[in-house]
């Protein structure tokens, strides 16, 4: 019987059940096993994992429940607890083949590993994931920063990246498998090489890459950490037209108070002149961001410098979020924002990105790119800005697209 996944979270985690899946289907898992790939970024992702997995129960009681992720590594009293869970497995675990094997013996329930003696990062060897037009590549995993909102370190381990031999090999098996798109994905990418060698970086990853896999149409990468943007990255932007003009910037804030509090590694004049230098050297670039509206002891003033940091970046994609405290963390324990407070701030965040949105998709207007389609009858920009197709188109292929138009939220084709 086919082995069902149910993904939270990020992007890591969507690669990581699709390992687990062909590990459990290939190893002859007999009945109906589900495997609950947990997410810990919030209080809230919890909630909802544990919810579905209530849900799950009630719709198919005689399904094994296996939960994983980084809920189950940092939450493990609260996934134990729940008698729905047959078997809850470690982050580092969870991507090895023999987890999934036939058990020769009753196995334990609980299977936790100690995340942070974890010293690899295990390459994947899928060509790609089922329901996605583009394939993603972890290269790097866990985080040696702590910032004072996050649990992530404690449910992903210490930083660890894959051999950058390992990395190109993954590549080009996705290209020889028909792949047009990479994304190139970690926890902390920019921190990709620190533990392999004194010249590794992702910089060097990207440009090893591109001259290995000439066949490779489109490179991106995931969120990224600009202050630890190396040479060879900024090399890359500038001369190699196959990486892609997005880059997704974890900001967070734009009050360099509020960013110390949060224990980032950048500043707000950091963050602004990075995206300057991306722009002159790609002017086509595009950016997304990370921020977070309400973090503890913001001030209105302070929220303002976020808020402006919007335009001062030239941001385009925002993905903001409410402060919620994360028990365990620093954060959780400093004077709060009020929530109406939060909320309204949250709203002004999105008010913004919906406007330097809609800015953006009316200056594309009249222009023609190459777009990659994907199901559903749309397709992503260079810049990764979605356009709606004239006309539905097997997905995957690369079509020169001239834009008609708008709605807001979507570029529109020609017909």
């Amino acid at each position: 019987m086919a082995v069902e996944t149910l993904t939270f979270g990020c992007r890591l985690n969507t690669v990581e059940s699709e390992v687990m899946r062909r590990h459990a289907e290939a190893a002859g898992t007999e009945g109906d096993l589900v495997l609950v790939n947990t997410c810990a970024v919030t209080a809230e992702a919890g909630r909802q994992a544990r919810k579905a997995i209530r849900k799950l129960a009630r719709e198919r009681p005689g399904a094994e429940i296996v939960v994983t992720g980084c809920g189950a590594q940092v939450e493990t009293q609260a996934y134990s607890a729940m008698p729905e869970v047959a078997r809850i497995v470690g982050n580092d675990a969870k991507t090895r083949a023999g987890t999934w094997l036939p058990a020769t013996h009753p196995r334990p329930r609980l299977a936790i590993d100690d995340i942070m003696a974890v010293r690899d990062a295990a390459p994947t060897r899928i060509a790609s994931v089922a329901g996605h037009t583009r394939a993603f590549v972890p290269v790097q995993n866990g985080c040696d920063h702590r910032c004072t909102f996050c649990i992530i370190p404690f449910g992903r381990g210490n930083s660890r990246s894959v051999a950058l031999e390992d990395a190109v090999d993954q590549v080009r098996r996705i290209v020889d498998h028909g792949g047009r798109e990479v994304v190139l994905t970690g926890v902390d990418l920019t921190a990709y090489g620190r533990d392999l060698t004194q010249s590794s970086s992702l910089g060097r990853l990207v440009q090893a890459i591109l001259r290995h896999v000439p066949d490779l149409a489109r490179l991106r990468l995931s969120s990224i950490d600009s202050i630890e943007a190396d040479a060879a990255l900024m090399e890359a932007i500038a001369g190699e037209r196959r990486l892609m003009p997005h880059f997704h910037l974890s900001l967070q804030a734009g009050d360099d108070l509020i960013l110390k509090r949060m224990k980032r590694r950048h500043g707000r004049d950091d963050a602004i002149r990075f995206c300057k230098a991306v722009r002159r050297l790609r002017p086509d670039a595009v950016f997304g961001a990370d921020l977070i509206a309400g973090f503890p002891t913001e001030t209105e003033e302070q929220f303002v410098r976020s808020l402006d940091l919007v335009a001062e970046c030239g941001l385009t994609h925002l993905h903001v979020f409410p402060y919620s405290p994360r028990p365990g963390t620093p954060a959780a324990r400093m004077p709060p924002v009020a929530g109406d407070v939060i909320r309204e701030r949250a709203a002004r965040l999105r008010e913004a990105g919906a406007a330097a949105l809609t800015a953006h998709l009316a200056g594309e207007v009249g222009r023609t790119h190459r777009v990659l389609t994907e199901r559903g009858g749309m397709g992503r920009t260079e810049g990764f800005t979605p356009v709606r197709l004239a006309a539905d188109a097997p997905a995957g292929e690369l079509r020169a697209v001239a834009i008609a138009g708008h709605d807001g939220r979507v570029l529109i084709a020609a017909e």
